[in-house]
Formats: structure tokens, C-alpha cells, sequence
């Protein structure tokens, strides 16, 4: 993987910003590890968590939101890897597939972050890992259905008005 030039790509939207993502879910979610594709789903939970009856979202909302989920994968992916090579993430490659997991530096580096945004992506990573962190493949689908419900009727209604 090549290096990632932050100041070509900026700090918004960039895999910095969902790595750092990614380190509050595991450093809250310690000592569990995550699979990539669970790091996506938590990735949206954290930006969204309006959406799902938890605290306001850290983002403000924008139409069709919902199919942000599709394209998260690579963002997440570059983030996590950066942050693994850093040393402030793990990687973990068990029978069953690449995990990751907060490092020993991970906590001391998350708490030492202290801007309001911070705090509050840290009291959303916490709630996302509590209300979602546990649950099985099979429930996070069933309570991201509506999500993919929401991103449909959103979609046929922006493919109308621009028809």
C-alpha cells in the first residue's frame, strides 16, 4: 500500500480521519477484536448514530446518507492500516479471518485527545460498541435492514426530481 499524503487529501474524509474512527470503536471495545467488515458497520453507527436512537450524530445529516455504508470499505481499510503500521492498532490473523484490536498505546493516545470532537466521537464509539458491538452478523443486518430501506426510498425520490 502506498503512503497517504495528508496534505494533498486533507485531515475530512480521508482514512486519518476514519482510522482515528476506527481506534475510539476498538480502544472502546477493548480487548474484543473486529473484522474489517464490522469496522465499516460501527464506521457508520459512530457518524450516524441519530439514525439508530443514540446520541445526536456526530455528522450532520445529508441526503442519501444511507448508502454510505457501500463505499465505506476502502476509507476504513486505508485508515486502519495506517493506524496498525503507527503502532496504535493491531493486527490479528486468527482461522476465521484479519482482525484488529486496540494497541497498549491506544488508550493513552485516545484519552489525550481532547477536543469536544473527540469527546464526542468517544461518547459515540462507546455507544456503538455497547448497543452493537455484540451482536452477530445475522442482527447487525437485520437492524442496518432499515438503513438499506431508507437508502432505497431516498434514492428512487432524488432519481424523480432530477428526472
Amino acid at each position: 500500500m502506498g503512503s497517504i499524503d495528508l496534505m494533498q487529501q486533507g485531515p475530512f474524509n480521508s482514512p486519518l480521519e476514519a482510522g482515528l474512527r476506527s481506534l475510539f470503536v476498538l480502544t472502546a471495545a477493548y480487548p474484543k477484536t473486529f473484522d474489517l467488515g464490522r469496522l465499516v458497520e460501527l464506521d457508520y453507527l459512530v457518524v450516524h448514530s441519530g439514525d439508530f436512537d443514540g446520541p445526536p450524530s456526530l455528522h450532520a445529516p445529508v441526503p442519501l446518507r444511507s448508502g454510505e455504508i457501500l463505499i465505506r470499505r476502502s476509507l476504513v481499510e486505508k485508515g486502519v492500516l495506517l493506524l496498525v503500521g503507527r503502532g496504535l492498532l493491531e493486527r490479528k490473523i486468527q482461522e476465521d479471518g484479519v482482525f484488529f484490536c486496540a494497541s497498549e498505546i491506544s488508550a493513552p493516545f485516545v484519552m489525550s485527545l481532547t477536543a469536544k470532537y473527540n469527546l464526542d466521537l468517544w461518547k459515540r464509539a462507546s455507544w456503538a460498541v455497547e448497543e452493537f458491538g455484540g451482536l452477530g452478523a445475522l442482527q447487525i443486518r437485520e437492524r442496518f435492514s432499515g438503513l438499506f430501506d431508507a437508502w432505497s426510498t431516498q434514492f428512487q425520490i432524488a432519481q424523480r426530481i432530477s428526472d
